[in-house]
């Protein structure tokens, strides 16, 4: 229950929830929501369930936004188009001084699982949405994450540092080709797609901004680690026809730089590598994945 959060979370959860005459919902609330149990704890977001008539989620950040560039309010808007066109749950109140976001709480199917027709009609769609002012700067989410990880770790931030000019060098490439900026969600790992109802949705838009189309594919391809045969599955679903040989380039360069945003990640803000590898482990699967750039 709630009495397991940090105090500082469960504090802005209350306030949160004291505020649910505001919520934007369709019907009025009875009262205020009670606490089902809670979702999914730190360090980025506290994920709490609650109900009063219908089920909601609560997100309360753990993080700073500012200091990780995203934006709550452009979320907000993304949110709102997304809902619209029913690729994302409803949201319902938004208080950055809070650091909370309520939204419906979609049930899970009994089957989820990755079916890549469906993650790249989801995709497609999402890039259909009006775009965004904020857009994804990936040189500067590196340099971001290259200081934090500094401050945090130097030594880590040393290990790391080798791996850091060709993967900037692989920005400069895509520059020499036609770009179209769309709205991006970023981050539709399979955490981040639920089942619901039959259909595929997206949930957390935290890291959404106008973007390539590209980096939206490889965050798939290379946090979900789907292999060959797969990605080039998923590009061709996406496209709806063959790929070119220099669609398949643009989206291995974009892998690469997703790879080692996300190992970046993992050890600025959470100081290690995700649990079931290792370092080094990563550190070989950039090496392969930059040999295939």
């Amino acid at each position: 229950m709630a009495g397991t959060l940090p105090r500082n979370i469960r504090l802005r959860l209350e306030q949160t929830l004291a505020q649910w005459r505001h919520w934007q919902c369709d019907a009025a609330l009875p009262g205020a929501p009670a606490v089902v149990r809670v979702l999914a704890s730190g360090p980025s977001n506290f994920s709490v369930l609650v109900a009063s008539q219908q089920r909601f989620v609560v997100r309360i950040d753990g993080i700073n936004p500012t200091v990780h560039g995203l934006h709550r309010q452009g979320e907000w808007r993304a949110l709102l188009a997304a809902s619209r066109a029913r690729l994302s749950p409803v949201p319902r109140y938004c208080n950055p001084e809070l650091g909370s976001l309520v939204c419906d709480y979609l049930e899970p199917d009994a089957r989820q699982g990755l079916v890549i027709a469906d993650v790249a009609a989801l995709l497609r769609n999402i890039h259909r949405l009006p775009t965004r002012h904020s857009r994804l700067d990936l040189r500067e989410r590196i340099a971001r994450y290259t200081r934090q990880l500094a401050l945090r770790d130097a030594a880590l931030a040393a290990a790391v540092a080798p791996w850091r000019r060709g993967v900037v060098e692989l920005l400069d490439a895509p520059r020499r080709q036609p770009r179209t900026a769309v709205l991006c969600h970023n981050d539709l790992l399979r955490a981040n797609r639920i089942y619901s109802s039959g259909k595929l949705w997206a949930l957390d838009w935290e890291y959404c901004a106008t973007g390539s189309p590209w980096y939206d594919l490889a965050v798939v391809v290379g946090g979900d680690g789907l292999d060959t045969t797969q990605s080039g599955a998923l590009l061709e679903a996406y496209l709806a026809r063959t790929p070119l040989p220099a669609e398949h380039q643009s989206l291995q360069r974009y892998t690469c730089i997703y790879r080692y945003l996300e190992l970046l990640w993992y050890l600025a803000v959470r100081g290690a590598v995700p649990q079931g590898t290792t370092l080094q482990r990563k550190l070989d699967e950039l090496d392969d994945a930059l040999a295939g750039c």
